[in-house]
């Protein structure tokens, strides 16, 4: 009975496990599924004229979802759900090619190779994993308990299934593979390539040295560079838009909703027994910590709130920070080890001794002091600190965190006190002490995010629904758009630009701009952060951008052409008349120097980022001086000083570089082979039926 009992445990984890590994190749030979779905409007793609069907499509989706969510412990966000729409998609097509390619090879598995694949000496990881005893040996008994059993029939011929597209899978895998081959030579040349160093000398002309006076540009010469270089200038499809947005924030209901959430907690949460599990239980944003923390090491808000009065046992709250709310209980109170001080301060800059300085911030600190103007008023409207716009707040900071006069002042001064001015590296300081301590508190803090309601959002895309409807009515967007409070923006964007500037991507977006005629009016669009509906004013189609319109962005690059004629011209006539060394003279530069040059170097002073100083250098033996090279920024000439080779390869190392590089090879033959495929086929994409 107790190995029935295990059978049956076993079965349901295989059936599982067969769901998820096998995944969308067994959907796809399952239940004679394109016979049963074979009109286009419900198929998501074909691949050759054998179809995909939008419940394969979205079978999919969800399994890749579940992958996703379980990744990120959380929602998906609009683009994460276009990721996962896509592999989706991807997986679905490769698997049909997949397929169609072993078809086409007639690649099999006989009953006596699956039958090894459960029975033999090495069986699959799937039998190992689920028919093992503690020991870690099969229990065969169980399987052909599982085999005869009428019962299991239906899950055992999945299993076979499943067992048989592997091995096929395995087939196909080690037949593509089976041309990778890594030599000894190979292995050689990677370990050189990763060790070897090199010192050189170098002699360069950088093309911006040359002065834009010293050089003419024609208009032949623009279109010169324009004839040359038009598949430069090929642009997709271009659409030009009208759009608005409204965010997805939370309105004051919605915050006032979570903090009524919150209040509602507040007594359970005071006599909670277990705060670690009064915080799991309700979902806090905020997990519990039995550590003890100084105020400098919590959120601005929720220290702001504890150390007004850190009393072991008060709950402080709801207070907000961060897009949250926090509701937090002091749970114990313990002496810090120093002290921490909570200032603000006003900075007028100053690199030098500036008296009048020193007098505006005496006569703002009088202002402040007898109430005619609030600190954070006068630190908006006169500090230069970056702390301005927040009305100077520094928030809790503790010794050796600010300039030393800065600290002096701040930690010798009382809560409330004004002092100032004070001289620091930085300028003169106003600073206002508001708070200081030396305990350190243990809290629980229950936070809930502050996030918009569904009625919120709804409310936002009805209020763009409305936009879009009106303005489909009677053409006038702008007035639609004004008429709601709503500023109208512009941007253009290529058809197949996955994001758009200001806006963001999203699948609806995309098929949006894809299709869009003049004049065309999009439904409301949902982003990660915003709701959008867009007007198509204007749309170019796919060709070569006019000679006008480029003509600006032309001409920086044929000045640079010609800088870089002179100056590779120059080089050459010095290096033809004189020796390496006799360069700088002939010149008007410097030989420079570099030590411990790898394959990995990608700058040198005088060049700047080019790859081509490491790959000429590495195409040089010792002693040896290369010619004149045209690098990206500069001309330059370069000398091996010495070369220091890699030692000698152990075998260890042999081997390890060897399983390196046939794995780089594997997958770069797998994606090409894929790949080749995919173009080769004829593959229908109708996702925009479905979205």
């Amino acid at each position: 009975m107790g190995t029935m009992t295990k059978l049956r445990e076993n079965t349901g984890v295989i059936l599982w496990i067969l769901v998820l590994s096998f995944g969308v190749i067994w959907t796809l030979q399952d239940s004679e599924v394109f016979d049963a779905v074979n009109q286009s409007s419900q198929n998501v793609a074909t691949v050759n004229g054998e179809a995909i069907s939008n419940q394969e499509f979205q079978n999919a989706v969800q399994q890749q979802r579940r992958q996703v969510q379980q990744q990120v412990d959380g929602q998906l966000t609009s683009q994460m759900e276009e990721q996962v729409r896509q592999r989706a998609y991807d997986q679905l097509i490769n698997s049909q090619l997949l397929e169609m390619e072993m078809q086409r090879l007639g690649i099999s598995v006989t009953d006596s190779e699956v039958e090894q694949m459960v029975f033999g000496e090495n069986p699959h990881p799937v039998i190992r994993q689920q028919f093992a005893d503690s020991t870690g040996q099969i229990n065969y008994q169980m399987l052909q308990n599982m085999a005869q059993n009428p019962q299991a029939e239906a899950q055992w011929i999945q299993l076979e299934q499943f067992l048989r597209e592997q091995r096929r899978q395995q087939k196909m895998s080690s037949l593509v593979q089976s041309t990778v081959f890594v030599s000894e030579n190979d292995v050689e040349r990677y370990h050189w390539r990763q060790n070897v160093q090199a010192n050189v000398e170098y002699a360069s002309l950088r093309y911006a040295t040359v002065s834009s006076d010293s050089i003419s540009v024609s208009e032949a010469d623009l279109r010169d560079y324009y004839e040359n270089n038009r598949e430069d200038f090929r642009r997709e499809k271009t659409v030009s838009l009208d759009y608005v947005t409204l965010p997805k924030t939370p309105t004051t209901e919605d915050t006032a909703a979570v903090v009524s959430d919150l209040e509602g907690l507040r007594e359970g949460f005071a006599n909670a027994d277990s705060d670690s599990l009064f915080l799991a239980d309700n979902a806090s944003a905020r997990s519990f910590s039995s550590e003890y923390q100084t105020p400098d090491q919590l959120d601005a808000a929720v220290a702001q709130a504890v150390y007004d009065s850190p009393e072991a046992g008060r709950i402080a709250g709801p207070v907000f920070g961060d897009g949250l709310a926090h509701l937090v209980k002091i749970r114990d109170v313990q002496p810090a080890g120093e002290t921490y001080v909570r200032a603000r301060h006003i900075l007028l800059e100053s690199e030098q001794d500036a008296p009048d300085l020193a007098d505006r911030l005496e006569s703002l600190r009088d202002s402040i002091a007898n109430g005619t103007l609030p600190f954070a008023r006068a630190a908006r409207h006169h500090s230069d600190g970056p702390s301005a716009s927040d009305g100077g707040e520094l928030g809790w900071f503790g010794r050796g965190q600010m300039a030393d006069a800065f600290e002096e002042a701040a930690f010798d001064a009382a809560p409330g006190d004004l002092v100032g001015p004070v001289r620091s590296e930085f300028g003169y300081h106003l600073i206002q002490v508001q708070n200081r301590t030396n305990e350190a508190v243990q809290i629980a803090d229950l936070a809930f995010e502050i996030s918009p309601s569904r009625a919120t959002l709804t409310d936002k895309e009805n209020t763009l629904d409305d936009v879009a409807f009106y303005a489909s009515e009677d053409g006038n967007f702008q007035e639609e758009a004004e008429r709601r409070d709503l500023t109208v923006q512009q941007v253009q964007a290529e058809a197949t630009q996955s994001t758009v500037p200001g806006l963001g991507q999203g699948p609806a977006l995309t098929n949006f701009l894809e299709s869009a005629e003049e004049g065309d009016m999009s439904e409301v669009i949902e982003l990660d952060d915003r709701f959008v509906v867009a007007k198509a004013t204007n749309v170019q189609p796919e060709g070569y951008r006019p000679f006008e319109e480029v003509k600006a962005e032309i001409r920086p690059q044929v000045e640079l052409q010609k800088k870089k004629e002179i100056q590779l011209r120059r080089m050459r006539q010095a290096l033809n008349q004189n020796d390496f060394q006799g360069l700088p003279q002939a010149l008007g530069t410097e030989l420079r120097s570099q030590s411990n040059v790898t394959f990995s170097t990608e700058s040198a002073s005088g060049i700047g980022r080019d790859p081509a100083f490491a790959g000429t250098i590495f195409g040089l033996d010792e002693g040896d001086t290369s010619g004149v090279v045209e690098g990206k920024n500069a001309a330059f000439v370069v000398r091996v000083t010495s070369l220091q080779e890699p030692s000698a390869l152990t075998d260890v190392e042999r081997q390890k570089i060897r399983q390196t590089l046939l794995q780089q090879r594997r997958r770069q033959v797998s994606s090409q082979w894929i790949a080749a495929l995919k173009e080769d086929a004829r593959i229908e994409d109708n996702r925009g039926q479905f979205q």
